[in-house]
């Protein structure tokens, strides 16, 4: 992709996704605008982005190349539609999950736009083919899937509409890469593209596990957190297999392949997530860290101050 000097972007929706994406775009020296459309609330963001930029040049974990000062100068607040999208030539909704909600804002977006923008959606579940349904030119369109937050977990799920042209996943993808991302391309629409779809079959079995009385909530998570999480930081599960077996994976295979058979054939059905065992549950992790907003506010600070310092051990 050529220089970013110049380049804008804009973004619709300034709440925590909105901020992130701004910050990482930023970061990689593009103009940022950001709209929203009730009044001041994209003012608002530009006072919470500047806060966060600030901290983390003093923590010493600022992304780019450019320094604080220099990147805050590349962002402006937006509350007309059509003045923040003027020169983009990639626009990225971060509106609310809600399906009527984010066809609107593309319908009316594509109608200040010039036909070769991307369009890209930063929804975690819907589909490309509902999201897009209103827009007229869909070849341009695409999911661009974060994961929370953005800044500090650098994976994004490129999710295409059955009509988007290869050239336009290609752009996306270089210009996450670009921007420190690590982008994925998931190669046809799927309800819960991949992430999800990993992560509540994780979800699932803990949930079954705890429910029927085999282990603890707190400890299911130590067997993520100190298990299973410390080689999935660095390598993914294929490669696990790949290394866990003397001769690789198809040595793996053949030791262990009757073995997961047997298990995964034992696992119970779909959760509900209700009912007593809803309750349960809830007790339990409230009682390791309780839901009044002093707490959880202290832990997802601690989330990431150590997803910084994970990043950082990374590169």
């Amino acid at each position: 992709m050529a220089s970013s000097k110049g380049k804008i972007i804009t973004i619709v929706g300034s709440g925590l996704i909105g901020r992130s994406w701004a910050m990482v775009f930023l970061s990689g020296g593009y103009k940022v605008k950001i709209y929203d459309n009730q009044p001041g609330q994209a003012s608002r963001a530009i006072a919470e982005i500047k806060k966060q930029v600030e901290e983390l040049q003093e923590a010493g974990m600022l992304r780019g190349n450019l320094n604080a000062s220099n990147q805050l100068s590349l962002l402006s607040s937006h509350d007309d539609l059509s003045e923040a999208l003027e020169g983009a030539f990639f626009v990225q909704e971060c509106v609310f999950e809600e399906l009527e909600a984010k066809k609107s804002v593309f319908q009316a977006v594509e109608n200040h736009v010039g036909e070769d923008v991307i369009l890209s959606s930063s929804t975690s579940c819907l589909m490309p083919s509902n999201v897009f349904s209103l827009v007229q030119k869909r070849t341009r369109c695409i999911i661009s899937h974060p994961v929370n937050p953005p800044y500090y977990v650098r994976l994004v799920e490129l999710v295409p509409h059955p009509e988007t042209l290869p050239v336009v996943m290609d752009k996306a993808y270089e210009l996450m890469s670009e921007v420190g991302q690590a982008p994925v391309r998931i190669r046809k629409e799927i309800d819960g593209f991949a992430l999800n779809r990993v992560q509540y079959a994780i979800i699932a079995e803990c949930w079954r596990l705890v429910k029927d009385g085999v282990i603890s909530v707190k400890d299911i998570d130590l067997v993520m957190s100190e298990g299973l999480g410390m080689r999935y930081a660095f390598i993914g599960p294929f490669e696990t297999m790949h290394l866990n077996a003397p001769e690789g994976l198809e040595d793996y295979l053949k030791r262990y392949r009757e073995g997961m058979k047997r298990v995964l054939s034992s696992f119970g059905p779909v959760p509900e997530f209700d009912g007593e065992a809803a309750t349960r549950i809830n007790k339990e992790i409230c009682e390791l860290i309780p839901n009044d907003q002093e707490h959880l506010s202290a832990r997802r600070e601690r989330r990431d101050q150590l997803l910084m310092g994970l990043a950082k051990l990374k590169k």
